[in-house]
């Protein structure tokens, strides 16, 4: 009895050691270690760090992450900007005297129930979105409301000014920024952005950036994931007013990589406008001299019509695109690709079926000898992994380049210079099918070697999990943040 009663205080007391180390990690490790060997029970667990699959993984990053040969020396980007104004969209709502109730999506946004809905439909799915607020009056009401709230934030915002942004933070490179422009924006801008006099204007754009954390609560709702709901009332970008700007600019500017954003924002516009739109779009771009790769950056969308005349007139005539798993399955079903009938993603996308719609693009609108298309290069981004998929032959690094877009994540979710493997965790799939329609292979994920390859009917792929914060500080302009570092560290092969 005596020693059956050593035993289970031996056990109490081993238990109370790991729930201290659990609770208090930033406890100095000696005197865990201490604690522990006083006690007589062995070897000490090892802290989360260097040991761990998130710390192993981390290190295998950095050893792979390496600059390519050939370097980007001046990027131009356009052509949508704004200032970002960052809340918690829950005392948001209850500061417009809105109570919880029943999510509904809306593709637009008329009223403050509409805000009110759409905001718990995506809530409640921890899923991003982005909707255009039609009510001019209303919106600047909320706008104003929203601004000068307790704790708000004001950054800078809309995909080219993010991208623009995250190239600047590269010291050797020079960055021309092309979109409307307004003081506080010009104000929060890096250094190294040069934006021409033409895209400067009196008035800022406003975006409204609703957030939430995973498990927050309103009423009967609870959030599964962290992410953001997004609306504004943005007129020069939803015009995209900035493009002829943004064409006129690069003859002295003179890129060797240019990045296009903000076909998104028509949404708000007449159909005869898109339609007339983006055919100027395709002559904008048919004017950038030949072998400057051209980066499209895709966002949220609920035109399937706008989303379908993207894929079969814009993609052939770029090089390079960039998205996140909702735009990926949105674009599928728009344009019936693979898995098309799929009405959401449950829970981290299907990697194997994710694949295939890459594949499907590459192969339906990519570069091919019996195809006249520019497009050989997909950076796919979800929270849990990414994927880059690239037709053979045109370009290098793309192991370093998604690993870096990888990492980037981590790092700026957490707001740390480096990943932080107490504040990170690994939650990509830790095996997977390469495909769900052709003969795929079973993988089995290794910390050591986080980047994936494999390869199919002349398409490479590269998947790499992410080290996911577990208290994300922001999650705005991650996707744009993850397809600049990409872009940053790939190389384009000549032709």
């Amino acid at each position: 009895m005596a020693l059956w009663r050593g035993s289970a205080y031996a056990g109490f007391l081993a238990l109370a050691v790991g729930c201290v180390f659990l609770l208090e990690p930033q406890l100095p490790g000696s005197a865990l270690r201490s604690l522990w060997s006083s006690l007589q029970l062995g070897p000490a667990p090892a802290p989360p760090g260097p040991g761990s699959p998130e710390g192993r993984l981390a290190a295998a990053w950095d050893a792979l992450i390496v600059r390519p040969a050939r370097r980007w020396r001046r990027v131009a980007v356009g052509v949508n900007a704004c200032v970002d104004v960052v809340l918690s969209g829950v005392k948001l709502l209850q500061a417009l005297g809105l109570n919880p109730g029943n999510g509904k999506d809306h593709t637009e946004l008329r009223s403050r129930n509409d805000l009110k809905e759409a905001f718990i439909h995506f809530m409640g799915k921890g899923a991003a979105a982005e909707r255009f607020f039609s009510d001019k009056e209303t919106f600047h009401n909320i706008a104003q409301i929203a601004s000068e709230f307790p704790g708000a934030q004001h950054y800078v915002g809309g995909n080219a000014a993010l991208i623009g942004q995250k190239f600047a933070a590269n010291s050797d490179l020079k960055v021309l920024l092309c979109g409307p422009v307004g003081p506080k924006l010009h104000e929060l801008l890096d250094d190294n952005v040069f934006v021409p006099p033409e895209s400067l204007q009196e008035v800022d754009e406003f975006h409204l950036i609703l957030e939430y954390q995973a498990g927050e609560e309103w009423g009967q709702l609870k959030a599964p994931h962290a992410n953001r709901f997004i609306f504004s009332h943005d007129l020069s970008n939803g015009a995209m007013n900035m493009l002829e700007v943004f064409v006129s600019s690069l003859e002295e500017f003179q890129p060797d990589l240019v990045v296009l954003s903000g076909l998104h924002m028509m949404e708000g516009q007449s159909k005869e406008f898109q339609r007339k739109r983006l055919l100027e779009v395709m002559t904008a771009i048919s004017d950038i001299p030949t072998g400057i790769p051209v980066h499209l950056e895709l966002a949220s969308m609920t035109n399937r019509e706008l989303m379908s005349s993207i894929v079969h007139q814009v993609f052939s005539a770029v090089t390079s695109l960039g998205l996140n798993e909702q735009e990926l399955l949105f674009l599928s079903q728009s344009a019936s690709g693979p898995h098309s009938s799929l009405s959401s993603w449950t829970g981290v996308p299907d990697v194997g079926m994710v694949s295939d719609i890459l594949f499907w693009i590459l192969k339906e609108h990519g570069k091919s000898e019996s195809r006249a298309s520019d497009l050989t290069r997909i950076h796919f981004h979800t929270l849990a992994y990414h994927i880059l998929a690239t037709v053979d032959g045109h370009w290098a690094n793309q192991l370093a380049a998604v690993a870096a877009g990888a990492r980037v994540a981590g790092t700026q979710a957490c707001a740390t210079e480096t990943i932080d493997t107490r504040r990170v965790s690994l939650k990509a799939p830790r095996e997977f099918m390469t495909s769900r329609s052709a003969d795929g292979s079973r993988v089995m994920l290794n910390p050591n070697e986080p980047v994936v390859e494999w390869h199919r009917e002349g398409v490479s792929f590269h998947f790499t999990p992410v080290l996911v914060c577990k208290d994300p500080v922001r999650t705005v302009g991650l996707g744009d943040a993850i397809s600049a570092e990409g872009l940053f560290y790939s190389e384009v092969h000549p032709h």
